[in-house]
């Protein structure tokens, strides 16, 4: 597994994660190392599609990638109405939550080679999941492997616009955090509409509101699978976790 794909380790191993999927309750943190808490909408996650999740469904275009798809809820929902959709995941019990409740979905790094690589017409970040990693211009420049030349990447961004790069355990709350640390960061949609501009091969499709939460669509230019992946500003030990 590369570098990037080390932290998922961690995270798969993360006992309140498989814990709160396997019962759908939280409550649930990513707990950064100064002691401060995000919050992970477990119940939300762990519930069928809402109205948010279908509008964004409704713009998927072609065969349908949902990466870090955690206990499938979007691939369900993409599966019910006869598209074809696949879920990644590295947690063991998202991948059999996921299908369990009718999708397909494999247990495996979104940095190690997967299905249809280069053909997949829309790829999903959602809940989160641009923080993959803890490096967006990585994971934007894996993205544009797995998707065909014109394809779409659906990210849900950060509420704010924010640039937050920090390592984060998994804990459940009054409980001491599962594993190592791992990278992970928090983007706005400002920030990332910024990273794509200067990222080679994409540009902006659109980007929207629903409640309170944030949507940015990219498309891709050209497939950049022989381009050199850019270098990472930051010192990351391991890179990866949903």
């Amino acid at each position: 597994m590369p570098a990037e794909g080390a932290a998922e380790a961690v995270w798969a191993a993360s006992d309140p994660y498989a814990t709160a999927l396997r019962t759908g309750r939280g409550p649930l943190y990513l707990r950064r190392t100064d002691g401060w808490l995000l919050p992970l909408e477990v119940e939300r996650w762990c519930a069928g599609a809402d109205d948010v999740d279908r509008a964004v469904l409704d713009r998927c275009e072609g065969a349908v990638l949902d990466v870090g798809c955690g206990p499938g809820r979007l691939v369900a929902e993409l599966a019910a109405q006869g598209r074809t959709v696949l879920g990644v995941d590295v947690s063991e019990a998202a991948v059999t939550r996921t299908i369990t409740v009718g999708g397909q979905a494999l247990r495996r790094s979104v940095f190690d080679p997967l299905p249809g690589e280069g053909r997949w017409g829309t790829v999903l970040l959602m809940d989160g999941n641009i923080g993959i990693g803890g490096d967006p211009a990585i994971l934007l420049h894996r993205m544009a492997q797995l998707l065909a030349p014109g394809g779409l990447l659906i990210a849900e961004t950060a509420p704010l616009d924010v640039e937050e790069h920090a390592d984060v355990q998994v804990v459940a709350h009054g409980r001491e955090a599962a594993g190592a640390p791992f990278p992970w960061v928090r983007i706005g949609t400002p920030a990332l509409l910024r990273l794509a501009e200067r990222a080679a091969g994409w540009r902006a499709e659109a980007q929207w509101t629903a409640g309170d939460r944030r949507f940015v669509a990219l498309r891709t230019r050209t497939t950049s699978s022989s381009a050199e992946p850019p270098k990472s500003t930051a010192v990351i030990s391991s890179q990866r976790a949903r």
